[in-house]
């Protein structure tokens, strides 16, 4: 996982790849954490390389999903594979968690809020 440059002052795209899951691969969390304590309020995380989503991955978007909105911010997912997004579903993250398919709609939904998606089903 890595932090990508930050593409507008309080914004930045967190590269996900592999499997996401409990432990010593379990970085998501760490990567998100950095991006927040260097002074991200919006996180996107780039899933398109996510080869694996388990139910501690599910658990820790649900909580960087609280973290962020509750600081204000927003966390948006990014080009989610059709695993991970079937995962999303079942578990109900999807009508929680904004998602995209690529940087640029979730980058412009952050330039303007009414973009922002609506599940009548939530």
């Amino acid at each position: 996982m890595s932090i990508q440059d930050q593409f507008a002052a309080k914004t930045t795209v967190v590269e996900i790849a592999g499997k996401v899951t409990i432990g010593p691969d379990a970085k998501m969390r760490d990567a998100i954490l950095e991006a927040t304590d260097a002074g991200a309020q919006n996180v996107l995380l780039n899933m398109t390389r996510v080869t694996k989503l388990d139910s501690s991955g599910v658990g820790e978007l649900a909580a960087a999903h609280l973290s962020i909105t509750k600081q204000g911010g927003r966390l948006l997912l990014v080009g989610l594979p059709d695993k991970v997004s079937e995962v999303l579903r079942i578990t109900n993250l999807l009508g929680i968690i904004e998602t995209y398919p690529n940087i640029d709609e979730a980058l412009t939904a952050l330039e303007n809020p009414s973009d922002k998606p609506q599940d009548d089903s939530v």
